[in-house]
């Protein structure tokens, strides 16, 4: 060997007087460079079939990559045994690729699985995949992404002609894909106003109907708190007992309990048996805008201009938790069996989803620009919606994915509420009212509301709302001191009120 004879050269040549005493090293040297060559130059043959190029020392003058073939060599040797994966994973390969989503021409011909093996191969064995020309695959991806359908002619002389020939149909399923990710919009009828309920002295600020459907509570600015029988409109029942505005109101549907919460800071448990106050729950430093109660749990959560939220063990009134994170009101909050078993939202522009056992925050989206003052979930779905100025956003749980906007309500949105037919409720400050398809964010129906007489028009916002349990009804509380109980047209048919849908490219995905 080139190197055996290059060191016998230097030490021990036949011209060269060297002292017997360091013979034994020429034997050291030849076994450490037999070593060296055994581990870094392997005689084996690759997986190519093609023998290893061993590498000579004596062609450093000569060969100026002389580093990067010996580095080349030793990558290699090093790494043969994991060029290939092992066959249990390598099976699962193809199952894998099965699942990628890929365009339709490229699924359809039939090279493309050997393409992409060969591409892999080439990967592996360090072989540059990069094409000599401009029509390669990668540039071909560019092409389907940043140029028009016309374009293809320009992409370069290299391009095949089925290549040019299938780009074009590539960039139209592309647009056909995108138009129907939006889902067409299910026919709703629209909403007309079926009675308006007088009684209350302020704004009604908070609404809940019984778990029976029988009755429906109102709390206003009065400070009082009055039962409505739902199916007449009649008045029941009138409770005092808060000394400021009621923000909050909660029907149990396991106990004889009805909760409310008021600007006073307090929280007070009504018993609807004897109709008085049993319980106080302590604890918030400000005024108490909104609280909800857990639907399998005896929990109730409550938020308010502290800018914390407070679970309160029902019956031994114990502040279980401090939800503790929002930097401004908290102005709503739902609760659910599943998690995030609560979401808050907030004047602080954000809404954040709550771990219940631990009391700790499980993520916090902040995609709204202005406070968040209304959320509503979805009776059977696991989703809700988010309402702010000029905003509402539909989210996914458990993780809050943003699936689409509501665009088109452009006002300061108070409340929001939704059916088990799909239909969205959202009332805003200024009396604007719009229904929508929750499904697909269609606008079906906007309109505003009808100002009492006598009050003045600042005094037609829409303050609360919620629908009965049918969802067949929805109960408005509105600035002008009454409640609109609105209900769906039974006369209206597809033909006489048909769907006016349109479907638009930016509007699905947008933040």
């Amino acid at each position: 060997m080139a190197a055996e004879v290059a060191s016998a050269a230097v030490i021990g040549g036949p011209n060269d007087s060297l002292d017997p005493q360091l013979d034994h090293l020429e034997a050291m040297f030849r076994e450490n460079a037999q070593k060296s060559k055994s581990i870094y130059i392997p005689t084996t043959v690759n997986t190519s079939g093609r023998k290893r190029i061993k590498l000579d020392p004596s062609l450093a003058d000569t060969d100026p990559d002389l580093d990067k073939t010996s580095l080349s060599l030793r990558l290699h040797a090093e790494y043969s045994d994991v060029q290939t994966l092992p066959e249990a994973i390598a099976s699962k390969l193809p199952a894998a690729g099965a699942r990628k989503k890929r365009p339709k021409a490229a699924a359809a011909s039939e090279d493309a699985p050997s393409q992409s093996e060969e591409k892999a191969r080439k990967l592996i064995e360090g072989i540059p995949s990069r094409p000599s020309g401009a029509g390669g695959a990668n540039s071909d991806a560019l092409i389907l992404s940043r140029k028009p359908a016309g374009a293809g002619a320009a992409t370069g002389g290299s391009t095949t002609t089925n290549q040019q020939r299938n780009e074009p149909q590539q960039l139209s399923l592309t647009k056909g894909t995108h138009v129907l990710s939006q889902p067409r919009p299910d026919w709703h009828p629209p909403w007309k106003l079926m009675r308006v309920i007088s009684g209350h002295l302020g704004w009604v600020r908070t609404l809940a109907v019984d778990p029976d459907n029988k009755w429906f509570a109102s709390g206003a600015g009065d400070r009082t708190i009055k039962i409505w029988d739902l199916a007449t409109g009649g008045l029941k029942l009138t409770l005092t007992g808060h000394i400021s505005t009621v923000r909050g109101l909660a029907v149990s549907p396991r106990h004889p309990y009805m909760f409310s919460c008021g600007e006073d800071k307090m929280v007070k448990c009504w018993d609807l048996e004897t109709n008085k106050v049993i319980r106080h729950y302590h604890g918030h430093l400000s005024g108490v805008y909104t609280l909800a109660l857990h639907p399998t749990l005896d929990v109730l959560v409550t938020g308010g201009r502290d800018g914390v939220g407070r679970v309160w063990d029902m019956r031994t009134r114990a502040n279980v938790h401090v939800l503790s994170g929002h930097t401004g009101t908290v102005s709503d909050l739902v609760c659910q069996e599943a998690d995030p078993q609560v979401i808050t939202g907030s004047l602080d522009s954000t809404v954040r989803m709550w771990d219940l056992a631990a009391g700790k925050t499980m993520g916090v989206l902040t995609h709204h620009k202005k406070g968040v003052r209304a959320l509503a979930t979805h009776p059977s779905e696991f989703t809700f919606a988010s309402g702010s100025t000029g905003s509402i956003k539909q989210w996914k749980c458990p993780e809050g994915a943003f699936m689409q906007n509501f665009d088109g309500h452009n006002a300061i949105i108070n409340t929001l509420s939704v059916n088990d037919q799909n239909v969205l409720f959202s009332g805003a400050d200024n009396g604007s009212m719009s229904f929508w398809d929750w499904k697909s964010g269609h606008r079906f129906q906007a309109l505003d509301t009808t100002a009492q007489p006598g009050s003045l028009d600042a005094e037609s916002g829409i303050m609360s709302s919620t629908f009965d349990l049918s969802g067949s009804r929805l109960i408005c509380g509105e600035a002008d001191k009454t409640i609109k109980i609105w209900k769906e047209d039974e006369t209206a048919t597809p033909q006489t009120h048909p769907l006016e849908w349109k479907p638009t490219y930016s509007r699905s995905r947008k933040f």
